[in-house]
């Protein structure tokens, strides 16, 4: 992804989630966030084979080691490529607790199927087109 925040914006705190009104995210971040072009060095990835259109979004290794512990099956997600979009971002929104995310996932996992990927992708250009789908969770 194209960065869009602050150069060292964890150095202090250490790894959180993105909030509401995030001071770490920069102006311009803001707008590459709301337009999601942030999202679109990801195509290279696609293009590599390492990630898919659709499927699972791909989380940081500090927070898979956390939710895996808090939940075993979260693993389950990394039994398929991760994807820039996924049903999880079309039935959910940006914070859409990972719990949630997760069930999401899971079902797509137990039934994917090209059927299924050209409905999430279609479902996607509508979210793209949701300003409320691009929040942050809400900040403490």
């Amino acid at each position: 992804k194209f960065r869009s925040m602050k150069q060292d914006a964890e150095a202090k705190c250490g790894p959180v989630l993105a909030a509401e009104g995030d001071p770490r995210i920069t102006k311009f971040g803001r707008f590459m966030r709301a337009t999601r072009l942030d999202e679109l060095p990801q195509l290279f990835n696609v293009l590599k084979g390492e990630m898919s259109i659709v499927g699972p979004r791909p989380e940081r290794p500090f927070f898979v080691k956390q939710f895996i512990a808090q939940k075993p099956e979260y693993d389950y997600r990394h039994n398929v490529k991760p994807g820039i979009t996924g049903l999880a971002q079309i039935a959910g929104k940006y914070n859409t607790s990972a719990y949630d995310k997760l069930i999401y996932d899971l079902l797509y996992i137990q039934d994917f199927s090209v059927k299924t990927d050209l409905m999430i992708m279609l479902q996607t250009f509508k979210v793209l087109l949701t300003k409320s789908s691009t929040e942050g969770v809400q900040g403490k």
